[in-house]
């Protein structure tokens, strides 16, 4: 039994030394996305951070400040889902699909 709760403690070491290497991986990466057919683009950070915003001329309308709001928000959505989607497929990677640590329970 012993020799069995030391390979799982260095198991359990080598799969968190892989997740903080992936976590700073992650951090890393920049994730863009586009709204109104490319007229607003957005790009953020693997931590959560905006980068940049990107406007074409078109969608600058004095008179329809509400669309470009909009239009920057659906961009800056999608480029955070396309990064927690990213950041979830490799984590759940590393850990096989355990569902969090604690073998499928909530905690």
């Amino acid at each position: 039994m012993p020799g069995n709760m030391n390979n799982l403690m260095k198991q359990a070491q080598r799969m968190q030394r892989q997740m903080e290497e992936t976590t700073k991986e992650l951090e890393e990466k920049e994730y863009s996305a586009s709204a109104g057919g490319g007229a607003v683009t957005v790009t953020v950070s693997g931590k959560k951070e905006v980068l940049s915003v990107k406007l074409s001329e078109e969608v600058v309308d004095p008179d329809d400040i509400e669309m470009l709001q909009d239009l920057i928000v659906a961009a800056t959505n999608e480029a955070l889902r396309k990064m927690e989607d990213e950041s979830q497929a490799a984590m759940s990677k590393l850990t096989g699909g355990l569902g969090g640590l604690g073998g499928g329970f909530p905690f």
